[in-house]
């Protein structure tokens, strides 16, 4: 038998779900969680309530901001922030920041590890349901289907709340 010689590069899961949700039209966004406490330490306690991480792609951060005001501050700041975000991560690993605006959820309390209320499966109606289970039906892997149906739970969840709340 001839040995392999041709390596393929390593995939992130996070990159490879994106991309199978993307191919069923499923679009969720991955925030990649190693940022927000070198964000948080890096901005302070009150940009960090109006601003959120979201992922890496090269060498720019993408944040989202609450509001205008706020984006518009952060772009005065932007210079500072990628030093003390460089200084905090080990090295120059961002360059640039991108900001634009977009939800940014409470930040949990201290030992607070519960789900919110609105992350419950009681929010989705038997279409949502459907959706999910012909999502998920063809993956072979049992405990990936069930990480992805409560990923896609609490997606679905999330948004009926905001319309909810938006439209009393």
């Amino acid at each position: 038998m001839r040995k392999r010689t041709h390596y393929t590069k390593l995939q992130r899961l996070e990159d490879v779900l994106q991309a199978t949700l993307k191919r069923r039209k499923i679009f969720l966004n991955f925030e990649d969680k190693r940022f927000l406490p070198v964000w948080n330490k890096a901005v302070g306690p009150q940009i960090a309530a109006q601003s959120r991480p979201g992922n890496l792609k090269g060498e720019t951060l993408f944040v989202k901001v609450s509001n205008s005001v706020w984006m518009q501050q952060l772009h005065f700041l932007k210079e500072e922030i990628i030093g003390k975000m460089n200084q905090a991560l080990g090295g120059a690993k961002i360059k640039n920041i991108y900001f634009s605006i977009g939800e940014i959820p409470p930040a949990p309390l201290k030992g607070e590890e519960k789900q919110p209320f609105f992350m419950a499966s009681h929010l989705l109606n038997d279409r949502d349901r459907k959706l999910i289970e012909e999502s998920i039906a063809s993956l072979p892997d049992q405990e990936l289907r069930e990480i992805l149906k409560r990923m896609m739970t609490k997606e679905i969840s999330r948004r009926r709340f905001m319309e909810n709340q938006k439209h009393p």
